[in-house]
């Protein structure tokens, strides 16, 4: 698992999917880790990067260092972003992770774009309530304490018919930092951002479920309330935590809110054709245009922003890693013309000769002997492999 460092203290997080892709950063609610959020990225790592953290003292984060506030979770949040280097992000939060997008509504909102929220509320609970539970943890331990707080935390059809999770969640809320927790307890207490959104110039979705014991639907309707463009959404049978109770129809929830899946800025022809004359070569690309009619000229400028564009373009993979592909799938397909001139080509874009050996016998391997023994015989031809001694 990565850390990164954020003031002197290690954060434990995943960042997942397409780096080309639209970011999310999802906060987990109290007692939980960033796990809760697996079965959720299962649906949407294809068409989100998604960037999720243990919050201190939870999961694999180091413990707090001392008192807590809403926006130093806030602050935490920017930090990780900024280590990851994105600009901004979508925002999903849970519970407490709910406390920490309003901070960020508040405190940075240039860094997030949509945002949507569940179960969770302008105000939590009662403060008294609050420290109460923080002074019980101290003296008694999370792991005497769990079994009553998990029970508050899913519905009854959930704990009904899943005994194995909710022993499992129970055995991870024990595992947290009893000081860090109550911590977070206290902030809680503490967090109030009543008449603080009204400023907030973008709809905010909210989620709750009719069997959330910690934070009924009430709470929720509250934080609308105090939101310009609040949109709530109920779900029937499910408790307070939708990831785990209710994945795949809360990913679809998600999905609808933060908008098209995949949604990158298309890439035009100007950036398309320097790709390709950087892997091709200007020479060989001028040529290309040059000798374009017609006829062919639009699938040339097609090829130009797609193949190179959208796909060369990608820095999911580096180009050595594209061409070790290129140069398998030509070889295997015979297609000979195309293989020589990737054969040119990779040497510029530094391909070892290891790489090509490789990718050659992972031909012979999957597509067969006599396709990857003629790649070798073309590979040759152009400059590969040096005579044995």
């Amino acid at each position: 698992m990565p850390f990164v460092d954020i003031e002197n203290r290690a954060v434990a997080y995943r960042d997942i999917g397409p780096k080309s892709a639209p970011a999310v950063l999802l906060a987990h609610p109290l007692g939980m880790t960033q796990a809760v959020w697996d079965e959720v990225i299962g649906t949407l790592v294809g068409d989100f990067r998604l960037i999720t953290w243990d919050l201190p003292g939870h999961g694999a984060s180091a413990a707090a260092a001392g008192p807590l506030s809403a926006d130093d979770l806030a602050t935490e949040a920017v930090a990780l972003l900024d280590a990851r280097g994105v600009a901004r992000a979508h925002f999903v939060g849970t519970s407490i992770g709910g406390v920490v997008g309003q901070a960020l509504l508040v405190a940075s909102p240039d860094r997030i774009e949509r945002v949507a929220l569940t179960n969770t509320g302008a105000v939590i609970g009662q403060p008294d309530l609050w420290h109460q539970r923080a002074a019980r943890v101290r003296n008694e331990g999370l792991i005497a304490m769990a079994p009553e707080l998990v029970d508050r935390w899913f519905g009854p059809a959930f704990k009904t018919g899943n005994p194995a999770a909710v022993s499992g969640w129970q055995t991870q809320l024990g595992r947290c930092d009893d000081e860090s927790y109550a911590r977070l307890c206290e902030l809680l207490a503490e967090a109030d951002f009543t008449g603080r959104l009204t400023g907030v110039d973008r709809r905010v979705h909210l989620l709750t479920g009719a069997e959330d014991g910690a934070t009924p639907p009430a709470v929720l309707e509250a934080l609308a309330g105090e939101l310009p463009n609040g949109e709530q959404s109920i779900l029937d049978g499910i408790g307070h935590v939708p990831a785990v109770e209710t994945p795949g129809p809360f990913a679809d929830w998600l999905c609808d809110r933060l908008g098209e899946r995949g949604t990158t800025p298309p890439v035009d022809y100007a950036q398309g054709l320097a790709i390709r004359k950087s892997v091709l070569g200007a020479e060989h690309v001028e040529r290309a245009s040059n000798n374009a009619t017609t006829l062919d000229a639009p699938f040339q400028d097609m090829i130009t922003r797609l193949a190179w564009g959208e796909l060369w373009g990608n820095t999911d993979l580096t180009q050595a890693e594209r061409s070790m592909i290129t140069l398998a799938v030509l070889a295997a397909l015979g297609r000979d013309g195309e293989l020589e001139l990737h054969l040119k080509t990779a040497k510029l874009i530094g391909l070892s000769e290891a790489q090509l050996r490789q990718a050659l016998m992972h031909v012979a391997i999957y597509a067969g002997v006599p396709a990857a023994n003629h790649a070798f015989k073309l590979a040759k031809q152009h400059g590969w492999g040096q005579p044995l001694d």
